[in-house]
């Protein structure tokens, strides 16, 4: 498909472009359904605009000019998931647009107008942007195209049921007369009220020209050329450079500071006290680097946290698992767990571990502020999930309004849940040392200070019971799941919305989608004062890790196949079959291998039905695990970019790989050990197996593709470990000294 974007630049500053109105264009809004906050906040744009429609005033999602460019607003962030282009494809799909016209733009930092439905705030995460804004971006196209029919229906004095669209163009084949969307848009009338749109007068899915067709996704041009803009590429008039050296362990300040070598260093114009840490500012980055390093700097400690152990922690977290006389706070529960595994005629039973896990993001946490000479405004530019979080975070720490705060959002260099915290920590240290030297200031987090003061996917103890019938059918579930506290300690306010609930680190343990007529997942709240954080795939990674391998064991131990016993287990989910079924086909499944071992995992990941084998050798006298080849099945429902969907799942995989094999965090005397990937493994592209990938679209509501693979990853490759050796590894990431000492045991 021939695509030519119209854009200077896909990150253009808010002040200029927060609301586009042309002389003689149209500009849309969303104005079904608004509330009160919302329609205060079109006002508010639209007033400075000169845009003022009776009672409703509306906003530009979507701007029409005379000369044909469909200007669409994009609410997502782009850090490589595709959304930049998914969403406006969505709205361009129903309003019928020629792709080639459009001009794709990201949204203002206004939750009144481009929340995300999922959040209530402009938020990137969770793989929610495109099964979230779904139905609104095509009620909203379908209601652009509605306008201009009802436009070119007046102006042609013709009815409307007369008129069709092709791609931009309206049509009246009675008379032959056609006219492209900017000739009617430079005559037409915005109606006060946006017109009502029914779920029927929305398009078939065998409609499409859009949705479900691979269109390139509008940033790479620039990430191929190099004119695409992170906050790292920012450069300022006057600009200055900044590092902060963080206390090392959560909730410590500075006590005494030695900054004699620091001062030495040439470049060096400030050094700042900060409440969690000390500040340098220097002329060129490795200056303030350098000085950082040299500062000596002695902590207040709570002994608590100061005396953390994660090996020890471990072994605190099993016994809490374990300990069933002790009530978890409740996560999922259907029917009567615990009165059936009492009266089940066989109790199985089993442990899982996970350790911390770090998100490895390739673009180095950055930002650059300038804060005003008065103190009274505040200019931002940063890569961030929640633009809407970072302007409030500026706001406070800068100590204005949050109406004082511009922001700028770049693209991401990776974001897996490390730019998505309700603080943002590496922005806020910008905009505290700008505020102090009253120049612009760019902070740059080196990969060593991402390590020692990263928030990490929490370390967790999963203990699970399943209880069997005479016939070996699982009647009972229950599991209980040790770990760190995430959702309070990264978002607080969505913590108090969602009851207390844990989500984040709870995600995924519930079997909504298995044949198990009693069910129960709880979770045993470990304190430890740790930073944890959401990471690519959430709770899903760790709970469907234990929960697909002790499945798998509950299949050997019975001898049955894991195809033919998820099959059993999904006989209610016509969907979930197919995805195994096509899986095994894919991987030859019933194929016998010598030397390899084949590991079949599922999941129903908020209604994305995906099913994965992975096949892989392992060195005997070693340990290390070689993943071969690894096959996946997605369906998550209408895929819109399917191309896009396969990449995504590709990129799944292979972080899912390191997680599985690799990838662990340690702490002692609450400090992180790791510094850098030379001690922290990441796949290399010499550990990257062939990797086989289907989308399978379907009629249903999408939802999600991003992260969905992830939580496979770990459980192919563990059960396929155990179908090839005999043993279980049952804790992650799969190390090679832990397989090593699994074959020693030979259990």
């Amino acid at each position: 498909m021939k695509m030519a974007i119209k854009q200077k630049s896909l990150i253009e500053s808010p002040r200029r472009r927060q609301f586009m109105v042309g002389a003689a264009g149209l500009t849309f809004g969303l104005a079904l359904g608004v509330s009160r906050g919302a329609r205060a906040a079109e006002r508010e744009g639209a007033t400075a605009a000169g845009v003022k429609q009776g009672d409703v005033i509306v906003s530009p999602w979507v701007t029409i000019s005379p000369d044909g460019t469909i200007a669409i607003m994009s609410p997502s962030v782009e850090m490589g998931q595709g959304s930049l282009t998914s969403l406006p494809l969505i709205l361009a799909e129903e309003l019928d647009a020629d792709w080639s016209d459009v001009q794709v733009i990201p949204a203002p930092a206004i939750d009144a107008l481009y929340a995300n439905p999922a959040f209530g705030m402009m938020y990137t995460a969770g793989s929610t942007a495109v099964t979230a804004y779904y139905d609104e971006l095509r009620t909203f196209g379908a209601q652009v195209r509605r306008v201009l029919l009802l436009n070119a229906a007046r102006i042609w004095n013709v009815d409307v049921a007369e008129l069709s669209t092709e791609p931009s163009v309206i049509v009246h084949r009675a008379s032959g007369r056609r006219a492209k969307y900017g000739e009617i848009a430079a005559l037409a009338i915005i109606p006060a009220q946006a017109p009502e749109i029914k779920k029927d007068d929305l398009k078939n899915p065998s409609q499409f020209r859009l949705i479900g067709k691979d269109v390139m996704r509008v940033e790479l041009p620039t990430k191929v050329n190099g004119t695409a803009q992170y906050s790292i590429d920012v450069q300022l008039p006057g600009m200055v450079y900044g590092a902060v050296l963080r206390s090392p362990v959560e909730g410590s300040a500075p006590l005494k500071i030695d900054d004699k070598r620091a001062r030495l260093i040439p470049g060096i114009l400030k050094i700042v006290r900060l409440p969690y840490g000390v500040g340098v500012i220097a002329t060129a980055p490795y200056a303030a680097f350098k000085a950082k390093n040299a500062l000596k700097v002695k902590w207040t400690r709570k002994e608590g946290t100061w005396a953390f152990d994660s090996d020890r922690a471990m072994e605190t977290f099993s016994m809490a698992a374990r300990d069933l006389s002790t009530a978890g706070t409740p996560w999922k529960s259907v029917g009567d767990a615990t009165a059936a595994m009492k009266e089940a005629a066989t109790v199985m039973e089993a442990e899982y571990r996970t350790d911390f896990a770090y998100h490895a993001q390739m673009e180095p946490l950055n930002s650059v502020a300038s804060v005003s000479a008065d103190g009274q405004t505040v200019e931002v530019w940063c890569g961030t999930q929640g633009q809407t979080m970072a302007i409030a975070a500026v706001a406070r720490a800068a100590e204005v309004a949050p109406g004082r705060v511009t922001f700028h959002g770049t693209l991401l260099g990776g974001g897996f849940g490390r730019r998505g915290h309700r603080d943002e920590e590496f922005i806020v240290d910008s905009v505290l040392l700008s505020k102090e030297i009253k120049r612009p200031v760019k902070v740059i987090w080196t990969r060593e200070d991402d390590f020692h003061n990263g928030r990490f996917r929490p370390m967790n103890v999963h203990f699970l019971r399943a209880g069997l019938d005479a016939n070996g059918k699982i009647v009972a579930w229950h599991h209980r799941v040790a770990t760190d506290v995430v959702t309070a300690f990264q978002d607080p306010i969505r913590f108090e919305k969602a009851g207390r609930k844990d989500f984040i680190a709870m995600g995924g343990a519930q079997l909504k989608t298995y044949d198990i007529p009693n069910r129960l997942s709880e979770e045993i709240p470990q304190h430890t004062g740790i930073r944890t954080s959401a990471l690519r795939a959430i709770g899903f990674g760790p709970n469907k890790y234990a929960i697909e391998v002790f499945l798998d064991e509950i299949a050997q131990r019975q001898g049955i196949d894991p195809v033919a016993f998820h099959l059993s287990l999904l006989k209610n989910s016509p969907r979930g079959q197919h995805v195994v079924e096509t899986v095994a086909k894919m991987s030859d499944w019933k194929r016998k291998r010598s030397d390899t071992g084949l590991g079949l995992s599922y999941v129903d990941y908020d209604g994305s039905q995906v099913a994965s084998v992975a096949e892989v050798s392992v060195d005997r006298a070693t340990g290390e695990v070689t993943v071969l080849k690894f096959w996946a099945v997605i369906d998550p429902g209408i895929a819109v970019q399917p191309d896009n969907v396969a990449a995504q799942t590709e990129g799944s995989i292979i972080y899912g790989m390191g997680l599985a094999l690799y990838e662990r965090i340690s702490m002692a005397g609450g400090v992180v050990q790791q510094s850098n990937f030379y001690d922290y493994r990441v796949p290399r592209m010499r550990d990257i197996p062939e990797i086989f990938v289907q989308v399978i679209s379907t009629d249903n509501h999408p939802t999600g593709a991003g992260q969905m693979a992830t939580p496979l990853v770990a459980p192919a490759i563990a059960n396929a470990v155990a179908a090839l050796t005999k043993v279980r590894v049952r804790q992650l990431p799969i190390s090679s000294d832990r397989v090593q000492a699994a074959l020693q045991r030979g259990a």
